[in-house]
């Protein structure tokens, strides 16, 4: 049974020289921490590129968040999101607020998370991903960046309605959205109620389609905060005054 188990192991490596000569190696005492050695190196270079791919970008860690800012904030809403159980369910999750509230750092680090535990992410703005696909001029160039960007297990979109679009931007974000609705689970910021999205894609027919499609399995967390950059920022205006009077 333990030599039918390292063949497996070996198989999912593809080791085909192991493979081939099978016979001759697997009574080797070395056999066994070869494999798990490669399975080291191989989880250590998948981690590696997933985390470069996904293009996270630096961001505070959620472990310094300041829960006691916001006014109103699901803080055990977002650490069961940590869970990741809304990946296999297919769950989007959309976080609204104003700007400044830490709905980027809340999203960067469930993306990050994703990633920890095995699966892939894709995190990018909303105007980063929108308008390089609307770029891009040739179909199968396009086709090719569309799939991109339905394909990871999490794909998470910040900052939409932080400025407007064109239909053709609008018809874009349906494609995506259309092509991950319940098979993967997309992470959606927004400051715009779901009810303002239509100043977000002027005159384009597809909104209500958009919106449909992103809450209907989702989970939804509104903070209500003032700008934690403003707040920061205050605090070290007064730290620099109170260093110049002494």
């Amino acid at each position: 049974m333990a030599i039918d188990i390292l063949l497996d192991r070996v198989k999912s490596l593809k080791l085909y020289g192991l493979i081939n000569n099978w016979d001759d190696v697997k009574d080797e005492p070395w056999l066994d921490k070869f494999i798990r050695q490669e399975e080291i190196a191989r989880s250590e270079r998948s981690l590696e590129f997933r985390l470069k791919s996904a293009r996270l970008g630096k961001f505070k860690q959620l472990v310094d968040f300041d829960w006691d800012w916001p006014e109103h904030c699901d803080r055990a809403s977002i650490e069961n999101w940590m869970k990741l159980d809304f990946i296999n369910k297919y769950t989007n999750l959309i976080l609204c607020g104003p700007n400044g509230v830490g709905k980027t750092t809340i999203a960067s680090n469930i993306a990050r998370q994703s990633i920890m535990k095995g699966h892939t992410a894709i995190f990018t703005t909303a105007a980063g991903m929108l308008n390089e696909l609307a770029a891009l001029d040739s179909e199968i160039a396009l086709r090719r960046r569309i799939k991109f960007y339905a394909k990871p297990d999490v794909l998470v979109i910040d900052e939409v309605g932080y400025l407007s679009y064109s239909n053709r931007h609008a018809d874009l974000l349906f494609e995506i959205i259309n092509q991950r609705y319940e098979k993967k689970a997309t992470m959606i910021t927004t400051n715009k109620s779901f009810g303002e999205w239509s100043d977000i894609f002027p005159n384009a027919t597809c909104v209500v389609s958009i919106v449909d499609r992103l809450i209907h399995h989702s989970e939804i967390v509104n903070i209500k905060a003032d700008s934690y950059r403003l707040k920061e920022a205050e605090e070290q205006r007064k730290k620099r005054e109170a260093s110049t009077k002494k």
